[in-house]
């Protein structure tokens, strides 16, 4: 086992002592009909704002495929990080159809 997972213990007196890994599961993505994402507006230094996409819950993979595809509909860049879908500019109402036509449960967020 690698020192890495071991968190919390710096040493043991115990000779039969098992480190115990913390490892996170893999999460298995959930069917669009069973995702429930918010779409807010995130207003950035300056006068940029960028759209992001909440409450994924799935693999990394599944969100960054699913960040690729809401970028060629928005015709713009972004990024996906944090567990987010980042995409530049106000697009809240272009994901949302976009969204809600392939099976996703979504709502705009905040104010």
């Amino acid at each position: 086992m690698s020192k890495k997972n071991r968190s919390g213990v710096v040493y043991s007196t115990n000779p039969d002592f098992q480190y115990q890994a913390d490892d996170m599961p893999d999460v298995d993505t959930l069917a669009p009909a069973q995702q429930n994402l918010k779409i807010w507006l995130v207003k950035l230094g300056g006068s940029k704002v960028v759209t992001a996409v909440r409450e994924f819950i799935g693999t990394d993979a599944d969100l960054a495929d699913l960040g690729k595809q809401l970028k060629a509909a928005c015709g713009t860049g972004g990024s996906v990080k944090d567990g987010e879908i980042l995409i530049q500019g106000d697009h809240r109402d272009k994901i949302l159809t976009w969204l809600t036509g392939k099976g996703y449960k979504a709502k705009k967020a905040g104010g």
